[in-house]
């Protein structure tokens, strides 16, 4: 691993576990096992470290939870599996010991930093939009009800989802995070037609 993966890496578990202001450079580097001016060689900035971070946590999430979708021939299946995916694949494996690193961030730097929180709310957007795709695609094709509206049952769903992760980053309860999303599941199971 590069002295930049290391540092992206570091950030990543401190953003995570401390939140992207609570970090300062000096952590970030301490954590790396290097100098602050080696992060200067990488990344003119913090600011340029977290976009780094974020397109580093965006890849591992895509890896978790995009695991098996393309195998997977009923849209329906494909949501299902995302949520299962988050869960096992990525929430409680607990790859970030923080938890889901977009809340987190989310959470945090909306008052803080509104600039950086746009770009965290722009992984938020496109998960839904994947949601709506799949539910969409399996209306059309006759594997929901008709009177299935995408775009209500996408925001609640992935609401849903979102709160699950809340709620187990702060009680780290595998049996009500299997619960909340066994209950996602359920709702969907009950939208086929």
């Amino acid at each position: 691993m590069t002295l930049k993966d290391k540092i992206i890496h570091a950030s990543l578990r401190l953003f995570s576990t401390n939140g992207f202001m609570n970090t300062s450079i000096s952590d970030v580097m301490a954590a790396a096992g290097a100098s602050k001016g080696g992060l200067y060689n990488h990344f003119k900035s913090k600011d340029q470290l977290f976009y780094a971070a974020l397109s580093e946590a965006r890849h591992i999430w895509r890896e978790k939870n995009l695991d098996g979708l393309d195998d997977l021939d009923d849209p329906v299946e494909k949501v299902t599996r995302l949520f299962e995916n988050y869960q096992y694949r990525y929430l409680t494996a607990k790859d970030l010991p923080g938890g889901c690193i977009f809340v987190n961030l989310a959470v945090e730097l909306n008052d803080q930093r509104p600039d950086l929180a746009v770009e965290v709310n722009n992984g938020f957007l496109g998960l839904k939009a994947m949601v709506k795709r799949f539910l969409d695609a399996a209306r059309n094709e006759g594997r929901l009800k008709a009177s299935v509206e995408t775009q209500s049952v996408t925001d609640m769903i992935v609401s849903g989802l979102l709160g699950a992760c809340v709620m187990y980053t702060s009680d780290k309860s595998e049996e009500n995070l299997n619960a909340t999303i066994g209950t996602l599941v359920g709702y969907i199971d009950g939208l086929r037609a």
